[in-house]
C-alpha cells in the first residue's frame, strides 16, 4: 500500500493549532463528510495535506460568515466543480444574506424589548422586579 503524503503534512493536533480549530471540531467535520478522511502515515497517524488545510480554512471562513453546514457543503460542492457559475454562488449567498438580515431585525426587536424592561427596573434592593414580571407574564413581549 503506497500512501504519498507531502513533507509538510500535519497531524490533527498541528492542524488544530495552525487553524485555531478545536480537534473535536475537525473530527466532527470529518464525520459529517466536510473534510475527507486524512491520509495515514505508515505508523497509522493521520496526516493532513495542504489541500486538507485549505479545505478546513474554507469551512471555518464559511462558519465565520454564518453559513450553515449544509450551505457550506453546497458552496464547497460548487467550488469543486468547473460547471459552477458565479450566479449559483450569488443566489445561495443572497438567501443567506436575507436570513442574516431577518436575524438582525429580530435582534433589534429584542434590544428594544430588553431596554424597555430594563428601564422599568429600579435596580434597587426591592423584591418587585419588572424583568422577572415580564418573564412570568402570560402575554408575548
Amino acid at each position: 500500500m503506497d500512501i504519498t503524503v507531502s513533507c509538510d503534512a500535519l497531524t490533527r493536533g498541528a492542524l488544530s493549532k495552525r487553524s485555531g480549530c478545536n480537534i473535536e471540531t475537525i473530527r466532527y467535520y470529518e464525520k459529517i463528510g466536510l473534510l475527507p478522511p486524512p491520509e495515514r502515515s505508515e505508523g497509522g497517524h493521520r496526516r493532513y495535506s495542504d489541500m486538507d488545510q485549505r479545505r478546513l480554512r474554507f469551512i471555518l471562513r464559511g462558519r465565520e460568515l454564518g453559513f450553515s453546514i449544509d450551505e457550506i457543503r453546497s458552496l464547497m460542492s460548487m467550488a469543486n466543480t468547473d460547471n459552477r457559475t458565479c450566479g449559483e454562488v450569488h443566489a445561495l449567498t443572497m438567501i443567506h444574506l436575507d436570513s442574516v438580515r431577518e436575524k438582525l431585525r429580530d435582534l433589534a426587536r429584542l434590544e428594544l424589548t430588553l431596554s424597555g424592561i430594563a428601564a422599568q427596573c429600579s435596580s434597587d434592593a426591592v423584591p418587585d422586579c419588572p424583568v422577572i414580571d415580564a418573564l412570568w407574564a402570560d402575554q408575548p413581549l
